[in-house]
């Protein structure tokens, strides 16, 4: 297990910086596919809570478009892709968090790869918003659009033959086989991976 104590440590030390006079902050935590964003933001968001901080946890990854949009669209296969989510709606989902409204987001149910609208709500009382995801900091449109939006941003820099051992163990952990789980890693995961690294804009912080 990583221990990301200093991580955790400066990430949440940069939002206390920020908050002052602020009635909500948004916070990007930003990377490739296995860089640990999740785990980094859940963390960091239950540092702030037991901070007494009312923080919620936003993951990018319920803006997935369906997999029957995907099929229609020919884009099965690149599943994880920015062409593959819906970028101009969690754009205008980000805007109404910055400007302190109560928003209602969906979540991705994982083992069932669909993503559930209406399952997290996020309240006016807010204070920090984490929000989690491969395109956060990205430049490409819409995405690009979103880099004014984020009071603090934090990318999580990982070498790339770390995360292509990342996903291809994701995958093993799902019950694939050796060659299986690289098949998938390499045909998908990995192309978006490099998509992040190498269109990546600048963070405040880079980890």
């Amino acid at each position: 297990m990583i221990d990301l104590t200093s991580e955790v440590n400066l990430v949440a030390e940069a939002i206390h910086e920020k908050r002052a006079g602020t009635p909500r902050l948004l916070v990007a935590i930003a990377g490739a596919p296995g860089s640990g964003k999740s785990t980094l933001a859940a963390e960091v968001g239950r540092r702030l809570g037991g901070q007494k901080v009312r923080t919620a946890v936003v993951p990018m990854d319920g803006f997935h478009l369906d997999n029957r949009v995907l099929e229609d669209r020919g884009l099965t296969q690149r599943k994880g892709a920015p062409e593959t989510f819906d970028g101009l709606g969690f754009l205008n989902a980000m805007r109404r968090l910055a400007n302190g409204e109560e928003v209602v987001l969906p979540v991705f149910d994982r083992p069932r790869d669909i993503a559930i609208a209406g399952a997290l709500v996020v309240p006016p009382e807010c204070q920090v918003v984490i929000v989690e995801g491969n395109y956060l900091l990205f430049d490409e449109r819409p995405w690009s659009l979103l880099a004014p939006l984020w009071d603090v941003s934090v990318r999580i820099d990982v070498p790339v033959p770390e995360l292509r051992a990342r996903l291809i163990q994701r995958w093993l952990s799902h019950g694939f086989s050796r060659a299986a789980a690289t098949r998938r890693a390499e045909r998908n995961d990995i192309p978006n991976a490099l998509r992040v690294v190498e269109k990546a804009l600048e963070a405040d912080y880079t980890l």
